[in-house]
Order: structure tokens, then C-alpha cells, then sequence
């Protein structure tokens, strides 16, 4: 019988364990391009170096770390949502900072309260989309290793954002997205997730997901 007397050895098991967990969320997204399949590349090779995935201290510490990224779509209107970030000074999906030991999609969730104040199931529970971006902005210099997530909403309905981070939110659609300033990877995210959602809509609509 192993018995694990030292405290340090412990507390790496666990993180070996987290680290497990993000490999495996990231293995599982099938690229949509080459550019996807290096970042897959880049952040499985990130992860196998055992340095600390998640932000320890803001605004940059370490200088490389976990983001889950979700995007707002309502496939009534066939749009997605975008908040106006001060920070970043760009026009981004909502998301945030990956806490140590925190699943990812559970950051999604959380954010995704914190910063809109609504509670939705997401659509799919694993990210479709990966991407390793450079930060801008106000706080630019480090890295984002970023897992996008999906939400089904209603772009009818009021949301209450976070006017700290915000100046403002809107409702986009595909062919009005403001491409100029927003996430470089955008554009190729909506090319996945409108393959991705043609694909799957059809068995959601049965379980009731997009009903209503």
C-alpha cells in the first residue's frame, strides 16, 4: 500500500490529475483548420512542461494561462453576442480567467453570471473551439490559452452586464460582425460553430433543446 507522506507529492498528484483533465478536454476538439490544429499542438506540448495552467495572480501571472471563452448564440435570428471589453478595447465574447483546479466549463457558467447575471445550460458541454492569442489592449502582452464554449439564449431578452468590464453588448450577426476589432480567431469560429451547429441542431430540436 502507497502512503503518501509528503504533503508536496500530494499536492502534485492533484495538479498532475487537473493537468489530465484539460489534456483530455483538448484532445477531444477535432481542429477545424491547420491553424487550430498548431494552437491543439502548442497547448497539448504547454501542458506536458507541468508549469501552472490557471492564473495565480492578475493581471498576468503566469504569463500564459487558461480562459474559457462562450459565446451567446440565439438561432432565431441566427446572431451572437458581444461585449464591447474596456480592457482589451476590442469587441469580444464574454468569458474569463480559469481558476486553479476550476473545469472550465464551470468557469464558463460562472462568468457567464458574474458578468451577463443569467444562468443557461450550455449547449454542448465540452469547448468546440481552441485557440492560443496574444492579449491586447490595456493589459496586452501575455498569452490566453482560450476554450470556447456555446450558450443558447434569447437576443429579445434583457441582460444585466458588468459595466466595469463593458461599455456596452450587442447582438451581431454573422455578416455584421465587427471584424476589424474583435478577436483574430472570430471569423473562424463562426465558420466552425455554423458547421458545427447544422450538424447537431437537428438532434437537439428532437430532445427539445431549441424548442420554444
Amino acid at each position: 500500500m502507497l502512503i503518501m507522506n509528503d504533503p508536496s507529492r500530494l499536492v502534485e498528484s492533484e495538479k498532475e490529475a487537473y493537468d489530465r483533465i484539460i489534456e483530455e478536454l483538448v484532445r477531444a476538439v477535432q481542429p477545424f483548420d491547420e491553424i487550430e490544429a498548431c494552437h491543439q499542438e502548442d497547448i497539448l506540448r504547454w501542458i506536458d512542461t507541468g508549469v501552472p495552467l490557471c492564473r495565480t495572480r492578475k493581471p498576468d501571472t503566469p504569463p500564459k494561462h487558461l480562459v474559457s471563452y462562450f459565446t451567446l448564440y440565439d438561432p432565431k435570428v441566427n446572431q451572437l453576442l458581444l461585449v464591447n471589453h474596456k480592457k482589451a478595447l476590442l469587441w469580444l465574447p464574454p468569458g474569463g480567467h480559469v481558476e486553479p483546479n476550476e473545469h472550465p466549463s464551470d468557469t464558463a457558467k460562472r462568468e457567464l453570471n458574474e458578468e451577463l447575471g443569467v444562468n443557461l445550460p450550455l449547449f454542448v458541454d465540452d469547448p468546440i473551439f481552441l485557440t492560443v492569442t496574444e492579449t491586447v489592449g490595456v493589459t496586452a502582452g501575455h498569452v490566453d490559452v482560450s476554450l470556447w464554449y456555446i450558450f443558447l439564449a434569447d437576443s429579445s431578452c434583457e441582460y444585466s452586464y458588468d459595466l466595469e468590464e463593458f461599455s456596452e453588448i450587442k447582438w451581431f450577426g454573422f455578416d455584421e460582425l465587427p471584424l476589424d476589432r474583435t478577436d483574430p480567431h472570430l471569423a473562424r469560429f463562426c465558420d466552425k460553430f455554423s458547421q458545427f451547429f447544422s450538424a447537431h441542431s437537428e438532434s437537439f430540436c428532437t430532445i427539445g433543446v431549441l424548442d420554444g
